[in-house]
């Protein structure tokens, strides 16, 4: 009998940190596809859980929104809604809006909300404030039902603009996530942000035209506009449900880059401060 003294060959692993930049791990987030699922449907759940109207909520914030604005804008101010009844103006401006506040709001918070899972275990930490912005999906349809009496109502038809409302509400999305990506992240060390989103957006809301036209302005101003990129998703879901006006070519070009800028600057902060949400949340 003999014994090989042969050395036994040696396993090396090697740990690396993981990735930086604008790379949004989608290998990670599709391999825990499973519980960003879950996680999206719990916030709806929770959302409406021991509420008497449920999900109708959903369509009665922006039609209640729609009739105050109906009554001091359109009877008082006067404000133009480009040959469209202005009820339906804005509600349909008030459906991309809504689902952006919405979304931004709750991605804020999504960090801090979820401390004790972040501290406890393991997952893509993207997968919080995509699931909060995805909850959202579901108050957009619920509100999307609402819009066809309303548009029978007035007798407006949808012509075949409509099939591009998804291009309009991936916008939409890809500007909640960069906002929501950076603030989310700035509030796991600065808890201030739960106070300035809410004040913030309604800011931001007034600077969008969800309730007025953005054809009141000229050029160049009305480019320069597209800068915020909610200019380009509101005027863009209009255009596409009511097929209101012409869209500016080079407004909705600006909205666009601004937005997916803000989407690759959203990621990357979040991204470099995700190491430390653990140690200080």
């Amino acid at each position: 009998m003999s014994i090989s003294l042969d050395p036994q060959p040696t396993v090396v692993a090697r740990i690396v940190p993981p990735a930086r930049g604008v790379e949004l791990d989608l290998h990670a987030l599709w391999e825990y596809r499973q519980l960003l699922f879950f996680l999206a449907w719990r916030d709806v759940k929770v959302r409406y859980k021991q509420t008497v109207l449920g999900a109708s909520w959903a369509m009665l914030q922006p039609l209640l929104a729609t009739v105050v604005f109906t009554i001091f804008l359109q009877h008082v101010g006067h404000v133009s809604s480009e040959g469209v009844p202005y009820p339906l103006f804005s509600f349909v401006g008030l459906l991309g809006w809504t689902y952006f506040a919405n979304g931004l709001t709750n991605a804020s918070n999504s960090l801090v909300l979820s401390a004790s899972m972040i501290t406890k275990v393991y997952f893509p930490r993207l997968a919080l404030p995509i699931a909060a912005v995805a909850g959202g999906l579901v108050d957009f349809l619920c509100a999307v039902v609402l819009l066809v009496p309303l548009m029978a109502y007035y007798g407006v038809a949808p012509s075949a603009r409509i099939a591009l409302l998804p291009v309009f509400l991936l916008l939409a999305t890809a500007v909640a996530l960069g906002s929501g990506f950076a603030l989310s992240a700035a509030s796991v060390r600065f808890r201030d942000v739960r106070y300035i989103v809410p004040f913030a957006t309604q800011l931001w809301m007034w600077s969008t035209p969800v309730v007025y036209s953005a054809h009141s302005l000229h050029q160049p101003w009305r480019t320069l506009y597209g800068l915020n990129p909610m200019v380009g998703v509101v005027e863009g879901i209009r255009w596409a449900v009511l097929s209101s006006g012409s869209p500016d070519a080079g407004m909705l070009a600006v909205s666009g880059a601004t937005a997916f800028l803000l989407l690759a600057a959203g990621t990357i902060f979040f991204r470099r401060a995700e190491d430390t949400f653990a140690d200080v949340i």
